[in-house]
């Protein structure tokens, strides 16, 4: 790509509003993340008794078991989102903003 397509690119303000759009978007994913995972760590760190909580009289398994996997589940799905979103949505905008600026 020479250096003149790239200015162009760069000037055009589809560019930036694409930029803008997707840096938002995975400032968002990544608060989502980080309030999962810390907020675990932060429960098993401050709140022991809340966590061994067993989920019914007789069961072995404590309410910290599938909030675990609650959290392996959501890093999976959001993941899943992110990927599906940058596979369609921003692929296709970024290979249209870019066609345009070789024109």
């Amino acid at each position: 790509m020479s250096q003149e397509t790239y200015q162009r690119i760069r000037a055009n303000p589809k560019f930036q509003a694409f930029v803008k759009k997707r840096n938002n978007f995975s400032i968002i994913m990544s608060i989502l993340m980080i309030i999962a995972y810390y907020g675990y760590i932060l429960l098993i760190a401050f709140d022991k008794p809340l966590l061994a909580t067993k989920l019914s009289a007789g069961a072995v398994t404590s309410i910290g078991i599938p909030m675990g996997v609650g959290v392996i589940v959501f890093t999976i799905v959001i993941t899943w989102i992110y990927v599906s979103r940058a596979n369609t949505e921003f692929d296709t905008e970024a290979e249209a903003i870019i066609k345009e600026g070789q024109k």
